[in-house]
């Protein structure tokens, strides 16, 4: 069933979330989806359906102006975003969690990590896509991106256009994470498509090189494009969820 959180200035973030129902299933796996995503998808919806069929907790969201979250996707950031997920952990799990970022839910996740360390019993990315903002566009974009407009590109997935707008953009230039030493220890698992057309593999290499934990596997699928949502990535996808939450 799906609630809703207010946040203290009046936005209202719709979530999905089930407690652990046996003993020493592990620590609240928390999914994080890309951008312009929801908790909807087929990889959230995955993740929860398991953990629910194995009794365990599990905390879904739509980030504000996605999903049945109210709010303008414009009004949208990385700052924003990481701070509804932070207030949704704090309010409504206790114990350790397993972070599950899909995308830009991959960069998010490095975001709250470091916000919260000691809540982290391990990361997932899934095609983790940190500093897009950065590596994703050209030197014009840029510039209009700078000037305060909205950048509009073909979307793959959807008729409409995909839109980035300057405020996004400016905060995501500013939490960039792939230059230097990430400091977290906690173990991470990296999922990444060889396929894939929008995230380079190559960024999955710069994380695991960037990130402090002597614990990071990155696994490159053959065959994988960037929604890695085929029936082996998701068995893939459960089981690193599984390695990790046990």
């Amino acid at each position: 069933m799906t609630q809703t959180h207010m946040m203290p200035d009046g936005r209202a973030i719709a979530y999905r979330h089930i407690a652990g129902t046996i003993a020493g299933t592990g620590p609240t796996i928390v999914f994080l989806p890309g951008y312009m995503s929801d908790m909807a998808g087929g990889k959230a919806s995955a993740v929860f359906d398991w953990a629910a069929a194995g009794g365990r907790a599990c905390l879904l969201l739509d980030y504000s102006g996605c999903g049945q979250s109210a709010g303008n996707f414009a009004d949208g950031t990385l700052s924003r975003w990481r701070d509804e997920v932070i207030a949704l952990i704090e309010a409504y799990v206790a114990g350790p969690v397993v972070l599950v970022g899909s995308s830009m839910g991959g960069w998010l996740m490095l975001l709250i990590a470091r916000a919260m360390p000691g809540r982290i019993a391990g990361l997932v990315g899934i095609a983790a896509a940190p500093d897009f903002t950065e590596w994703g566009y050209d030197s014009a974009q840029k510039a209009q991106l700078a000037a305060g407009q909205t950048v509009l590109e073909p979307n793959p997935y959807g008729p409409e256009p995909t839109p980035t707008h300057a405020a996004f953009w400016a905060d995501g230039q500013a939490q960039l994470q792939l230059d230097a030493p990430i400091p977290l220890d906690a173990p991470v698992r990296l999922l990444h498509g060889i396929e894939d057309a929008d995230v380079p593999p190559a960024i999955g290499h710069r994380l695991m090189g960037a990130l402090r934990s002597g614990d990071v596997q990155l696994t490159l699928v053959k065959g994988g494009d960037h929604r890695l949502s085929r029936d082996e990535d998701i068995a893939l996808l459960l089981r690193t969820l599984a390695s990790l939450a046990d």
